[in-house]
């Protein structure tokens, strides 16, 4: 039985930090209370499972923020026979949340340590639509499946086609841009074989992706 505490922190969540920001998809948000993200918290971030805050996962991972998540989630509107690629596994709590919204999810972890972790969790709620994979998508990424939605958890300096190959029409990409303190939050639509909308979302901050971190160093 779950503690009734819990139950109402992840309301909360829902009321107090993704609902006032911009997070209204119903389906989405039961979603994300319905699973457990305080297992998915490292253990000395336990207290901290509901706050508004990227928590560590290592020295070069973080969670996104509650509020990124409901967002990022509103604005995908991912349905239920849709296959999605997830580009930073992380905790996997992402992972298992889209993972109750789609037909499949296949998330690339470059951390073996934290693709392990995440399989545990994942596994021990019993959801079976999940694809975990080891390796380096900095660079882009190979699959003989073609995907109706990009999740890429981390920043990029500079957008490129590195996933959009591996997108369907009417395929969507949710990606951070940017460097230094300024970047932000984009959704890009393929609409034909050669024509794409980017619609601007927000601004934020987050890590660099692994392998890309030398090129944040340059102004484009």
């Amino acid at each position: 039985m779950e503690n009734m505490n819990t139950i109402r922190a992840r309301e909360n969540v829902i009321d107090n930090q993704i609902r006032p920001w911009g997070g209204l998809n119903y389906i989405a948000n039961n979603a994300l209370k319905d699973t457990p993200r305080e297992n998915f918290v490292p253990k000395e971030y336990k207290n901290l499972a509901f706050a508004d805050i990227e928590i560590p996962l290592s020295d070069k991972a973080k969670m996104f923020s509650p509020k990124i998540e409901g967002r990022l989630l509103a604005v995908l509107n991912i349905k239920q026979n849709e296959k999605i690629l997830e580009i930073g596994t992380g905790s996997g709590y992402l992972t298992a949340v889209v993972a109750k919204l789609c037909k499949s999810i296949t998330s690339i972890e470059i951390d073996p340590k934290l693709s392990a972790k995440a399989r545990k969790k994942i596994d021990a709620l019993d959801i079976k639509n999940v694809q975990l994979e080891v390796g380096d998508a900095s660079k882009g990424w190979t699959s003989n499946d073609f995907f109706d939605v990009v999740i890429v958890g981390t920043a990029v300096p500079k957008i490129t086609g590195r996933y959009f190959h591996l997108l369907n029409v009417g395929g969507r990409i949710f990606v951070v841009e940017g460097t230094g303190n300024v970047m932000n939050a984009k959704l890009i639509t393929r609409i034909n074989e050669h024509k794409w909308q980017t619609q601007s979302l927000f601004e934020t901050h987050l890590n660099t992706m692994q392998g890309l971190e030398t090129l944040a160093n340059f102004e484009f």
